[in-house]
């Protein structure tokens, strides 16, 4: 018998982090670990005997922490918890940017170098390389017990090398004695370095990298977004038919409750007495309500949008079809490749070699004679040159830039590790409901029989249908606009409404309430009634005094930008796929008016089925792209190697999906996809460069021809190239 258990995981600092502590906990006998680096958890499958208490110390032998899962009544402050863990990092980076401006800006400005000023800066930039730095020189620390290197040694090493020498130059060299000028110069030569403070460098590279991890840590922090906010879709009280009001998880099989008009159904179950209609729309994201009545079953979450309802209750907790959904976004993200960051894969042969060449420059210097001083300063340079401000900034201002850019399109991107799948997708899955269509039904068009009045139709069942909280009803009363009275309203279960307005006895509803008062459609309107429905139309019927006026149709529309979309989306090299719940007719009506080829629909979809359509089309060699904007759309937004939620969509689609588009139009989509490929791209140039500047002059540190101070501007100005690289990005149209 094996159990299993989910530990909360701190520390990780890259993917290489979770790779550790996964091997670690394999080597455990009869234990299978899988750690997630972007949701901070790790999946543990273990034998019945062994203690969950073993797991935690075998992560903290790694150097990182481990939690067991909380006890229900601490649940409800998961959302403080990342506020709290990002609070202390964002105290260490306001105080490095208060702290290294009027560091740097004496460093680089002769006029405000004062008497003394050198014992100002150093006053200043000791707390930002010791306590805003801090977090690099621990995980710097935990790598090296590991044997291994990652960006972190590379800022920790480099920071510290500069502040190190800088006091060496102040207390023992000749840098603090008064009146100490520090030119920002380019020359190449060798000198002892004695009068050379590099604090500046120390306190620069801290705060700006600090600024990186910052915005990176935040964003991560919404990992688990998804699944906080489907769940918080349940109700939170339920009304027993006893009068009782207690908490939706108190809950059994077994127990009645209640459900009014306007409320959410606490729990999957059937229903024992009354009629109504259910949005489901929050849930599936499909506009058209469903017609319940006694012996249905319904699912929690959803709205009651009729009458009132007494449901008894089928499955609570976990069991329900809400939790078996946050099951699946879950188990989507687990299984999405995290992309380890290029800067760390690279850092872990880039940092040994340069250590390794520092070394060994020192003890060349100091074998020929050319004195500590002077070892010391190419050793210094060494590390200098190889410290990664560059680095740093290649991935968070692009992202910044990017991000900024596309938020004026009405684009938002998550992250740097959402860019990487952008370059191959092939294939855009697109649902129906609230991305190609409007998601909300409206009144499309009124048949008339022979010598009736559209204004007529239209004011007397648009208000008969007022007096109804049907999501039909109320498209028709939209429309309508009437102001006339009615009187003697009621409501005939599962076929319509009927009551009297201004005189006339009206009905509206199927046409078989009509037919039960002999009022039977013409032939010309039956055949548009039967017309409109073979596309998939919800058709209403509309008769008052003994005859049958006319007919209304009500659909769910399509945007008016939808069509122009798919084409550019085709332009992009993408095919689009249409997938929906909705019946195979609305679905092909729909494909027909956009532009989407009719082998590429798919149609009656179940929520659970949408991921498993994403993966066929994955395991088919499709990249694959998906946009959506309802609960159901999320778990196969998480699976998809690129996941477009619409803005105008649930909060659940918006967290699980890798880009959201604002605006909540479908022709954001290709901007979203061509911007990605851009900042992607512009990652990767800045990456290159940020190397090829330390590379290229690591030779020359080496050799002793490059002071230190020269190191630190070679340095800036690779950060200068590439933040200007960046800012290319805000010209993208």
């Amino acid at each position: 018998m094996t159990d299993t258990i989910e530990l909360s995981i701190g520390g990780m600092t890259c993917a290489s982090c979770a790779n550790r502590i996964e091997r670690k906990l394999n080597k455990l006998d009869g234990v299978t670990a899988t750690v997630n680096y972007a949701t901070e958890k790790a999946q543990v499958t273990f034998p019945e005997g062994v203690d969950p208490e073993k797991l935690i110390a075998t992560v903290e032998s790694a150097g990182y922490t481990a939690a067991l899962p909380k006890p229900k009544q601490q649940e409800g402050t998961a959302d403080e918890e990342p506020e709290d863990e990002l609070r202390p990092l964002r105290n260490r980076l306001v105080t490095s940017l208060v702290l290294s401006v009027p560091v740097i800006a004496m460093a680089m400005v002769p006029a405000l170098q004062f008497t003394n000023w050198q014992w100002l800066s150093l006053t200043l930039a000791a707390p930002v390389v010791v306590y805003a730095g801090w977090p690099f020189h621990k995980a710097a620390w935990t790598n090296l017990r590991h044997g291994a290197a990652t960006m972190d040694t590379l800022v920790s090493i480099g920071t510290l090398a500069a502040f190190g020498w800088s006091l060496w130059a102040l207390f023992f060299g000749t840098a603090g004695v008064p009146g100490m000028t520090h030119p920002f110069e380019f020359t190449i030569a060798r000198t002892d370095g004695s009068a050379n403070i590099y604090l500046e460098a120390a306190a620069g590279v801290t705060a700006f990298i600090l600024a990186g991890r910052y915005f990176e840590a935040r964003s991560k922090r919404r990992a688990g977004a998804a699944l906080r906010a489907l769940l918080e879709l349940g109700a939170k009280e339920v009304e027993l038919v006893d009068g009782r009001r207690i908490p939706a998880e108190q809950l059994q099989v077994g127990d009645r409750f209640v459900v009014r008009p306007g409320e959410k159904i606490a729990t999957d179950g059937v229903i024992e007495e009354g009629t109504s209609a259910v949005d489901a729309s929050m849930l599936t994201g499909e506009s058209v309500p469903v017609e319940v009545r006694k012996g249905d079953k319904v699912v929690g979450a959803t709205v009651n949008a009729g009458g009132r309802l007494i449901i008894r209750a089928e499955r609570v907790g976990q069991d329900t079809q809400l939790s078996q959904m946050a099951k699946l976004v879950e188990q989507a993200q687990t299984g999405k490749a995290q992309v380890q960051r290029l800067a760390d894969r690279i850092s872990g042969v880039f940092v040994p070699i340069v250590i390794g060449l520092a070394v060994a420059t020192l003890g060349f210097w100091l074998g020929t004679g050319e004195g500590a001083s002077a070892a010391f300063t190419a050793a210094v340079a060494v590390l200098i040159i190889a410290c990664p401000c560059a680095l740093g900034l290649a991935t968070p201002t692009a992202l910044l830039v990017g991000t900024g850019r596309g938020a004026q399109l009405g684009i938002l991107i998550k992250g740097p590790e959402v860019l990487e799948s952008t370059r191959k997708i092939d294939t855009i899955v697109l649902d129906k409901t609230g991305t190609v269509t409007e998601g909300k039904m409206t009144l499309t068009d009124v048949h008339l029989a022979d010598g009736e009045s559209r204004e007529e139709v239209l004011k007397l069942a648009g208000a008969l249908e007022h007096a109804s909280e049907h999501p039909i009803a109320q498209a028709i009363a939209r429309a309508a606009e009437s102001t006339a009275t009615v009187e003697d309203f009621a409501n005939i279960e599962g076929l319509g409404v009927q009551g009297i307005v201004d005189g006339h006895a009206v009905l509206v509803g199927r046409p078989q309430l009509l037919a039960e008062w002999s009022q039977h459609l013409p032939v010309a309107l039956k055949a548009k009634l039967e017309e409109e429905q073979d596309q998939g139309r919800t058709v209403v019927a509309v008769g008052w005094d003994g005859k049958a006026r006319a007919i209304l149709v009500v659909a769910d529309v399509i945007k008016p930008t939808s069509k122009e979309a798919i084409e550019q989306l085709k332009a992009l090299g993408l095919t689009p796929v249409l997938l929906t719940g909705d019946n195979a007719a609305v679905a092909r009506t729909v494909a027909a008016e956009v532009g989407i080829a009719p082998e590429d629909v798919i149609a009656e979809v179940l929520p659970a089925d949408k991921v498993d359509v994403v993966k066929r089309l994955q395991d088919a060699g499709k990249t694959v792209a998906m946009v959506g904007d309802g609960v159901n759309d999320a778990a196969a937004l998480a699976q998809a190697d690129l996941g477009l939620a619409m803005g105008t969509g649930t909060d659940v689609a918006i967290e699980a999906a890798d880009l959201t588009l604002v605006r909540g139009d479908l022709r954001v989509a290709a901007d979203a996809i061509r911007l990605s490929r851009r900042t992607l791209s512009t990652i990767k140039g800045n990456l290159f460069w940020a190397f090829a500047y330390n590379v290229a002059a690591l030779p020359l540190a080496a050799l002793g021809l490059l002071n230190p101070m020269i190191a630190g501007a070679a340095m800036a100005f690779s950060s200068v190239f590439v933040v200007t690289n960046s800012l290319r990005l805000r010209s993208f149209k």
